[in-house]
């Protein structure tokens, strides 16, 4: 039986479903704020309050952790630009590398005294081609 077995199923296969998850908490920890459906809102929001937990304990592991979960892709960088990268020129990163950087660094220091709930979902009409539910869903600002 399949009692309490909580699955996000809306007409995709599960790679489809993980990657799908990936992109939006990339362009959540980017922007801070999306627009999407209700129904992506509410699962994604369970992942974006666990890569907050991740980042608040700051560790090699949960730095990892939050890279797989995000699916986070590292061009390899030229010498010249492992140079400004260390001299604090970070415009050679992709945008995969500014975003773990930001979940580390702004959010996990907004979010250090938080206990949870660290985002909202804002309703905010109807799609005009489907008439699906929208909304958007952002971090809290604290």
């Amino acid at each position: 039986m399949r009692h309490a077995k909580h699955t996000f199923k809306i007409g995709r296969t599960g790679s489809h479903n993980r990657c799908l998850i990936a992109n939006m908490l990339k362009s959540l920890v980017e922007h801070g704020r999306i627009e999407t459906t209700i129904t992506k809102a509410k699962e994604l929001r369970r992942h974006a309050d666990k890569l907050i937990t991740l980042a608040k304990k700051n560790t090699l592991a949960s730095r990892r952790l939050a890279i797989g979960r995000m699916m986070v892709r590292f061009n390899p960088l030229t010498p010249k630009e492992m140079k400004q990268a260390k001299q604090g020129d970070f415009s050679s990163y992709n945008g995969d590398r500014l975003v773990v950087n930001k979940l580390f660094g702004e959010l996990r220091e907004r979010f250090q005294s938080r206990k949870g709930g660290y985002t909202r979902i804002v309703k905010t009409g109807y799609s005009v081609g489907d008439q699906s539910p929208k909304c958007f869903i952002e971090y809290l600002q604290e």
